[in-house]
């Protein structure tokens, strides 16, 4: 039976069948971020790898996303959207048994490296397959899709690591310490071997997608690209579209026939689209996400909550971010990007502003111990001791129980001790040692602080920037905290964290999208390794509400941009979106 004749319910099988296959690109996403965390203590205790080793195969995934983003356009652009699907499942698909299989450093180096290109791929072809392929009113439908699994990817990662860490807690109570150890060398690959499936399923489903009909037609495939069409609209809508892409190649092609050989890359229809979504792919850093993600646990105990408190408050964290995300699937293509965008910066920078108010109140009684911890690190630049009741009445004469954290740096780079409370009796030392602090090599060094120098760090004095004790408030105080933050994540997960890769996909007019989604994308894990370089020293001077407060600053010019400057795209075709930016009516 000819493409023509599909059946209306066998074109919306298609659909769903189309966006089970971009979640599954999101999934894996997910899954590329968030597996290392539930690993990496098994591997660190059956390895033997030192901490430089390790850190490295950490960062070897941004590595090789920074990589492959860079290039990821210009592939899309030469061999095709669904190849480089078809690519970018089978270097994940590589890169699990690479992992689980390997013996020695290079190999888990290399699959890590394999993980990283693939993800780097998916976050720039997904979303910009889903805009091409997807009708206008579901195109938002399926890219919330695809960030939500990617969320789902994470919380799926998480739970494995727990489901071996308990499986590893019920060995340990066995005695047996050669039986446990092999347990852990069993449980790090075991967490990479369960990630393998959906990595099948979305190489498998990448096959049976159509190419992206824009892709074809640029490539003068009209009859592939009408067929493309057809397996999703009505034989009505695909002609529509069909004549609009011929408008807008017939446009271009006219204008090289009058003479202009390349049609310049500086008019309103491709800057402004372009700087729209470079300062929205920016912003979504400039909120804070990451930090907050990263350090929300430390943040809670600083703000009140006891350890448990602050990791059980953590994990409902990460749950409202995957479970509002599905709000956000289902309310941007009615709501519309635009609304849901200002929505949420608006909650964000209230959420924000309460947290910073909050914490200004706890900080302002605080005392900087750095002194008295300087004088205790060692003659090799190491620091290591138990803070407990009895240590914090011999620094401050106060035993009213507080919380300690150390930021220190070697050289150019930061960091930071986990808060640890002196009541918490079961609370391991303080360590600090070098090879904690510094990345393995420059490229890794190169992502943890552009502007640092790793060779005069590498020997370089340890330096206590800050030791601030904090009286702990009350567990009221810590869950306003922890409230303040699960409303943060609620904000960001139903706006910006739905809308960010429609922003991406969508604004930029065909002729640029491939590329300048690397390049908006490249701008935009920039920044992320700026916040992160900064993040820490600007904590340690002036404390967490400082860091709020500039954070809600930084969002405000999310809320300006999203309320007045960025345009509705709900509803539209790409080429009507793209003849708005060119000051024509639709």
């Amino acid at each position: 039976m000819h493409q023509r004749d599909i059946s209306e319910g066998a074109k919306n099988n298609y659909n769903r069948f189309l966006l089970l296959v971009a979640g599954l690109g999101g999934l894996l996403y997910g899954v590329d971020v968030g597996i290392i965390a539930g690993a990496l203590p098994y591997l660190n205790d059956t390895s033997g790898f030192n901490a430089n080793q390790l850190s490295f195969i950490v960062a070897a995934v941004l590595l090789g996303s920074v990589i492959s983003t860079l290039f990821a356009g210009m592939l899309a652009d030469f061999f095709g959207r669904k190849r480089m699907m078809i690519a970018s499942g089978v270097l994940f698909v590589i890169s699990i048994p690479t992992i689980a299989l390997a013996h020695g450093y290079w190999p888990l180096v290399f699959g890590r490296l394999l993980q990283g290109i693939s993800a780097g791929l998916i976050g720039v072809v997904i979303p910009l397959y889903l805009a091409e392929c997807l009708d206008a009113k579901n195109r938002g439908k399926g890219t919330g899709i695809f960030q939500w699994l990617l969320t789902f990817g994470i919380f799926a990662a998480t739970m494995i690591g727990l489901y071996f860490s308990h499986r590893v807690d019920e060995v340990s109570k066995l005695g047996d310490a050669d039986r446990l150890f092999a347990f852990k060398e069993v449980a790090w690959r075991g967490i990479f071997w369960v990630s393998l499936p959906p990595g099948i399923l979305f190489v498998l489903g990448s096959f049976m997608v159509a190419e992206s009909p824009r892709w074809l037609f640029r490539r003068k495939k009209i009859d592939a690209a009408r067929d493309a069409l057809l397996r999703s609209r009505s034989n009505e809508q695909a002609e529509i579209e069909l004549k609009e892409m011929q408008e807008t190649v017939a446009a271009e092609n006219a204008k090289t026939a009058a003479g202009q050989i390349k049609e310049s890359l500086l008019r309103r229809k491709y800057v402004i689209p372009f700087l729209l979504a470079c300062v929205i792919l920016a912003c979504n850093q400039l909120t804070g996400v990451n930090s907050i993600i990263g350090y929300n646990t430390t943040i809670l105990i600083q703000a009140g909550l006891s350890d448990l408190n602050a990791h059980f408050a953590n994990s409902l964290f990460t749950l409202i971010n995957f479970l509002v995300t599905i709000a956000g699937v289902l309310l941007v293509d009615r709501k519309g990007r635009k609304f849901l965008l200002s929505l949420g910066s608006a909650g964000i920078i209230l959420s924000l502003l309460i947290a910073g108010f909050l914490f200004r109140d706890v900080e302002s009684n605080r005392g900087d111990m750095r002194e008295d911890i300087q004088r205790l690190v060692s003659t090799n630049q190491a620091l290591s001791f138990k803070f407990d009741i009895k240590t914090q009445g011999e620094m401050t004469d106060d035993t009213a129980p507080s919380t300690l954290v150390i930021i220190y740096s070697y050289g150019d780079f930061h960091s930071a001790t986990a808060a640890v409370r002196s009541d918490d009796a079961t609370a391991k030392p303080i360590e600090i040692t070098r090879d904690n602090c510094l990345p393995p090599n420059k490229v890794a060094a190169f992502f943890s602080n552009p502007f640092a120098d790793l060779n005069s760090a590498r020997t370089a004095p340890l330096k206590i920037e800050h030791a601030f004790i904090t009286p702990i408030p009350d567990a009221a105080n810590g869950w306003l905290t922890a409230i303040c933050l699960f409303a943060f994540m609620s904000f960001f997960a139903v706006g910006p964290g739905v809308c960010v890769w429609l922003a991406l996909s969508e604004l930029m007019p065909m002729r640029i999208r491939s590329n300048g989604m690397s390049i908006a994308l490249l701008i935009n894990q920039a920044v992320s390794t700026t916040i992160a370089a900064i993040f820490l020293p600007t904590v340690g001077k002036y404390g967490y509400s400082t860091m709020f407060f500039i954070f809600a600053g930084c969002t405000v010019i999310y809320f300006i941009t999203a309320a007045f400057f960025l345009p509705e795209t709900k509803g539209k075709t790409l080429e009507e979106i793209e003849e708005h930016f060119e000051g024509k009516k639709s």
